[in-house]
């Protein structure tokens, strides 16, 4: 059981809303963001189940966020969530940099809320979870799939968070 995310608050961007509940009941978008590839992950409308959408082979900086603003239309997204990088020991290196930086594009471009996620080992518990359901371990046939049970992995955890007293 992940144990990882435990005791991380809600990590908002400076100037997005800082309140824990967004105020209706869209859904949430989760990104797991890398430099070749973007997983995604979005909530059922009441926000408790997550499934994963297609990944996002990322092109150029246009391309991206026109392909995010139509899955953020397509969804009808309230809000998103981002995975942050972090380093074992908690501390921001310079992945998480480059992440904090897409997360704050994304809360101007889309005036959501964005929330930053502590996403540390949810690469490898994605890499278990193919392992565990029999998933060849060909690094090139994995490509995409691990992004996306990242994002949902990251979106999960976030509802969870919220479900608790």
């Amino acid at each position: 059981m992940r144990t990882y995310n435990v005791g991380v608050s809600h990590s908002a961007l400076p100037g997005s809303d800082s309140g824990s509940q967004p105020k209706t009941h869209g859904r949430i978008l989760a990104l797991d963001v890398g430099s070749r590839r973007i997983g995604l992950a979005v909530s059922d409308a009441l926000g408790i189940t997550a499934q994963p959408l297609d990944t996002l082979h990322r092109t150029n900086r246009r391309a991206d966020f026109a392909e995010l603003k139509k899955v953020i239309h397509h969804h009808s997204v309230t809000e998103i969530v981002v995975g942050n990088p972090l380093n074992m020991s908690g501390d921001p290196g310079s992945q998480a940099e480059k992440v904090t930086a897409f997360a704050e594009e994304l809360r101007q471009r889309f005036a959501l809320p964005v929330r930053l996620w502590d996403e540390r080992l949810t690469s490898a518990e994605a890499h278990r979870i193919l392992d565990d359901s029999g998933h060849s371990k060909d690094r090139i046939a994995r490509k995409g799939k691990v992004d996306r049970i990242a994002a949902v992995l990251i979106l999960q955890a976030f509802m969870e968070s919220r479900s608790r007293p």
